[in-house]
């Protein structure tokens, strides 16, 4: 590959996040800060992605003193640590083999964390049982996505795979989609009711696709990524029909399960809604459900590790989806064994709710007190999505320098005050503006972004006056 032209034509065709422009962009300003370079901030804070360690969150004690052990057994003799990390470190350490975390594990993982899994899946849904057999452990959620998403490709122009995907989506997932060769298929979401799924906007969105590729998935993420928006059972029952009649796999993301921020409302998974819809789709809709360590409970974003069930999967393309995981050999043996106490805790609660439920009301009512902006009270999830109703020389702005309004608002607030937020991503509407904010994060901090978003915000409202 001595030249461009030298690289797979497909991979050159996947499209480039305007994300990762402004991630390099908060990388360059971090090292001029570093080599003493003048700024109106002392540090970038990054409020783009679910990453709360990042922004300064702090680690589960207890998780990280099981891993602790785990990695370096020696520690079962110290006698500061409580009994009950060490006697977890030693059932995960038995669990895997040879006793350490060095070792592989089958490539569907491993089998006492499986049940584990499973377990905390039939508690959860009331009872619906789920069984390990049918849980597969990954290197995080978009890996299982990934897999589902490769066995589904197929086929060409009208008879391209299709995948029914939000507006607005996880910012990873057209580029995870080009990947796989398939086609994305947008449904807007509805922001006046809150980011609602619609069905008849899922109806339409098929309609239209069909002539040109061949829908075959529809991708939902429940709490919503990264809306904030959590389904109703009715909803849920709604495209639990539409899949079932336009014969359609159904992938749900619920890695935000834990993150309930309205109170009005709360978390039922897919598979419960599913399985309680009687016997004529309980038995036949094809599901797969995935949750990860990126969750709000444990943040433990970097081990890498998350798991999916499938349901009413033929068992011969089940056996497939172990073939795909094989390519990694395992997932990361201490992603694994945090799996086990992510879904298997020491005690029920979650030590972060009030933190960044706090965070995200407070976020809100700034946000929406401000010219120019509005935003939906999210319900669940770690992100706020805000949108913008920039002034016309701003938007005019952008069109000069051949960049979307909001990429440049978010490029302006990282260069002048050092905050790096998310790019929405809305599908191409150019009517459309909006930013992606992760609350998930320490009180202060959310704090600083809150007063440095305002300053920033109405100094650019006051510079073009001429608002729309």
């Amino acid at each position: 590959m001595t030249s461009l032209q030298h690289v797979n034509p497909r991979v050159r065709g996947i499209r480039v996040s305007p994300q990762n422009v402004l991630q390099s962009l908060a990388e360059h300003i971090t090292q001029e800060i570093t080599q003493g370079a003048h700024k109106p901030f002392k540090e970038v804070i990054d409020v783009s992605s679910g990453d709360p360690h990042r922004a300064g969150m702090k680690p589960v004690s207890f998780v990280r003193q099981v891993l602790a052990v785990c990695l370096y057994p020696e520690l079962l003799k110290d006698q500061s640590l409580p009994l009950d990390v060490k006697l977890r470190a030693q059932r995960l350490l038995e669990a895997c083999d040879g006793g350490s975390v060095g070792s592989y594990s089958d490539s569907s993982g491993l089998l006492h964390v499986r049940q584990s899994i499973a377990e905390f899946i039939t508690k959860r849904d009331a009872g619906v049982p789920s069984y390990a057999k049918n849980v597969f452990i990954s290197s995080g959620s978009q890996k299982a996505l990934m897999i589902i998403v490769r066995l589904l490709a197929s086929g060409e122009g009208e008879t391209q795979t299709g995948v029914l995907t939000p507006m607005p989506s996880p910012h990873t997932l057209p580029t995870l989609l080009d990947e796989a060769e398939v086609a994305l298929v947008p449904y807007q979401l509805v922001e006046e009711r809150g980011w609602a799924v619609h069905l008849e906007e899922l109806h339409r969105a098929v309609t239209t696709a069909r002539g040109h590729c061949q829908p075959r998935a529809i991708y939902i993420s429940n709490p919503g990524n990264p809306t904030g928006h959590v389904q109703t059972r009715e909803s849920m029952e709604e495209v639990i029909r539409f899949a079932a009649a336009e014969g359609l796999l159904l992938f749900v993301d619920e890695v935000y399960q834990d993150s309930m921020i309205g109170l009005d409302r709360e978390f039922i998974s897919y598979k419960r809604v599913l399985f309680e819809m009687g016997k004529e789709y309980a038995e036949t809709v094809e599901l797969v459900s995935s949750h990860s360590l990126s969750c709000t409970s444990i943040a433990e974003c970097g081990q890498r590790a998350g798991y999916m069930e499938i349901v009413n999967m033929d068992p011969e393309v089940m056996h497939f989806v172990d073939t795909m995981l094989c390519t990694d050999v395992s997932t990361p043996i201490t992603g694994q064994l945090a799996l086990d106490l992510m879904v298997n805790p020491p005690k029920p609660g979650d030590p972060s709710y009030d933190t960044y439920t706090q965070n995200a009301q407070r976020a809100v009512e700034l946000l929406n007190d401000l010219p120019g902006m509005s935003c939906q009270l999210a319900m669940g999830g770690i992100y706020l999505y805000p949108c913008l109703h920039l002034p016309s020389e701003f938007r005019q702005l952008a069109k000069m320098l051949e960049v979307e309004a909001h990429v440049l608002y978010c490029q302006k607030f990282l260069e002048e005050e050092g905050v790096l937020g998310g790019v929405g991503h809305d599908g191409g509407t150019a009517s459309s503006h909006h930013v992606r904010l992760c609350v998930h994060v320490p009180p202060d901090t959310m704090e600083e972004v809150l007063t440095r978003l305002r300053s920033f915000h109405l100094r650019l409202m006051d510079g073009h006056c001429n608002s729309d």
